[in-house]
C-alpha cells in the first residue's frame, strides 16, 4: 500500500527552496497566502497522519509533499508534548512554546531532512522559509491540540499512542528530547 500524497502537488504555487508556499486558513501572521476556507495542507497532514506515520520511506511527488512530510514530523512532536500535558490549557501553552522554540531549517547541519530539501539561496529566502515554518507550526499546533483534546480535558489515547512512532525513522527533535 503506498503512502498518501498531497493533493496540492497538482497546483502551481510559489516555492521556497523546493517546498511549496501553500495557502493556509489561519489568523497567524506569516508569508503564506490566505486560504479560501476549504481544506488546506494542515488539514490534509492531520487527516493522513495516522496512515502515513507507519511508512519508513516516502516517495516525493511534488513540492507540496515536502510540506506534508515536515508537518507529519511536526505533528509527531506536538503529540509527544501533548501526551505529557495535564489538561487542554497546559497543552495550549506547550504548543505555543514548541512553535516558537528554536528549530533548524533546510541547509542547517542538524536539519534531519537535508537530503530531500534544498537549502535557501540567500538570507532573504532563509528568513521567508523560517517565517513560513513558524506559521505552519503555530497553526498545526492549534489544530492538533483541538483533535487531541476533542471532547475531553485529558489527551486522547487514540492520538497519544502515536507519540513514540517515527515517520521515515526521522524526528525533528534532537536525540534525548
Amino acid at each position: 500500500m503506498p503512502a498518501y500524497h498531497s493533493k496540492f502537488n497538482d497546483t502551481s504555487s510559489r516555492c521556497i527552496g523546493n517546498m511549496a508556499l501553500l495557502p493556509l486558513n489561519t489568523t497567524m501572521k506569516g508569508p503564506a497566502p490566505k486560504g479560501n476556507g476549504e481544506e488546506d495542507i494542515i488539514d490534509e497532514a492531520i487527516y493522513f497522519f495516522k496512515a502515513n506515520i507507519f511508512f519508513k520511506t516516502y516517495e516525493i511527488k511534488g513540492s507540496s509533499d515536502r510540506v506534508l512530510i515536515y508537518l507529519t514530523l511536526y505533528i509527531t512532536e506536538c503529540i509527544k508534548k501533548l501526551a505529557k500535558s495535564t489538561d487542554k490549557n497546559d497543552g495550549n501553552k506547550q504548543m505555543y512554546q514548541l512553535a516558537i522554540s528554536t528549530f533548524d531549517i533546510p541547509g542547517d547541519p542538524k536539519f534531519p531532512l537535508n537530503a530531500m530539501y534544498r537549502k535557501p539561496q540567500d538570507r532573504a529566502e532563509a528568513d521567508l522559509m523560517k517565517n513560513y515554518f513558524i506559521q505552519l507550526r503555530q497553526e498545526t499546533g492549534n489544530r492538533v491540540l483541538e483533535k487531541v483534546f476533542e471532547g475531553s480535558e485529558k489527551p486522547s489515547k487514540w492520538w497519544t499512542c502515536f507519540a513514540k512512532r517515527k515517520f521515515m525513522d526521522k524526528s525533528l527533535s534532537s536525540p534525548g528530547q
